[in-house]
């Protein structure tokens, strides 16, 4: 079959690799599509994925052609989104519920061989029936609102709070849907990218600017979501955040990323600091709100593409052109 493959750093080429067998309690599914994401810039740039070569790929979506002998959830012709996290249920952190803090974590598409194929192998616990009214094409876009999800879980956000989102790519307009339908009074964003602030302004966001001296808020805002992984950006916006307020740190940062914090500050103001980490128990959550209409993929999908073009969406997708890009096999 074919598939991408990062081959060394800096190197991703499309390339014939063995078809995948399904283990006992696993399936194999015929990718409709799969979504790119920052986390496989940085599995190029040689960060989190254990070793090269990988077939990159997490964000996908397709239909069962093959189970193992031990599957009786799933039949062929069950289309499914999948959850690719793969956790150890063993260490403490699995023990404690917290899974995605896993000591042995692993993940499809990142430490294993992923979804940007014609093919690929899953654990049927981690796959998840989709509606008929559904598009499978579309049902890539679960596994980042989940991401999502999970991000609002830490939040715990109150109704009628002020909202703050730096960058207006997939992951920050996801929130800002998000933030939209848990009560904000107010959902504020910036980025330098005026093309993706226009896609904001069309899903509805309060205002919209590319310096946040920009929006009318002296005050600071009561949460506010770094979906960049910038420096610059994480640096402005922990300078925003209202007292009392929070700053979620919710965009993957590079290795080397630092910023200053102001210690005092965050005591004497009572300022929260924290992050979210990939899924954890929000995937089946996700797939449901997304089957109600929560996005609108033909917004959120900007560019389908061939997976004969995988490097070329790479590239894409580095340069910021475009919004959420999927490579359909």
């Amino acid at each position: 079959m074919k598939a991408a493959v990062i081959e060394s750093v800096g190197r991703a080429v499309v390339a014939e690799v063995p078809d995948p067998t399904p283990g006992p309690r696993e399936v194999v599914v015929e990718v409709a599509a799969c979504g790119l994401c920052g986390t496989d810039l940085h599995i190029l740039q040689g960060e989190f994925a254990p070793k090269l070569p990988i077939v990159p790929g997490h964000e996908f979506a397709g239909e069962v052609v093959a189970v193992g002998t031990q599957v009786t959830e799933l039949s062929t012709g069950d289309r499914v989104a999948v959850d690719p996290s793969l956790y150890c249920y063993e260490c403490r952190y699995c023990r404690s519920g917290h899974n995605n803090l896993c000591e042995r974590w692993a993940a499809i598409g990142v430490t294993t061989a992923g979804g940007a194929a014609q093919f690929a192998v899953a654990p049927v616990a981690n796959c998840v029936k989709l509606p008929e009214h559904v598009r499978t094409q579309d049902a890539a876009l679960v596994e980042p609102l989940s991401c999502a999800v999970r991000g609002y879980d830490v939040l715990q956000s109150r109704l009628g709070a002020h909202v703050l989102i730096y960058g207006s790519g997939t992951m920050g307009l996801m929130m800002l849907e998000l933030a939209k339908r848990t009560g904000a009074a107010s959902v504020d964003m910036v980025d330098l990218n005026q093309q993706r602030l226009s896609t904001a302004q069309l899903l509805g966001v309060s205002s919209s600017a590319t310096n946040a001296d920009e929006l009318d808020r002296p005050q600071g805002w009561d949460l506010v979501i770094d979906a960049t992984g910038n420096s610059a950006a994480i640096q402005d916006g922990l300078n925003r955040v209202a007292k009392a307020g929070t700053f979620l740190q919710f965009g993957v940062a590079d290795y080397a990323t630092r910023v200053t914090i102001d210690p005092y500050r965050i005591y004497n103001q009572e300022i929260t600091i924290t992050g979210s980490m990939a899924v954890l128990h929000s995937f089946e959550r996700a797939a449901e709100l997304f089957a109600t209409g929560v996005l609108d993929p033909d917004i959120f999908i900007s560019d389908r593409m061939p997976l004969t073009s995988y490097p070329q969406a790479l590239e894409q997708f580095a340069s910021g052109v475009g919004r959420k890009i999927v490579v359909v096999p």
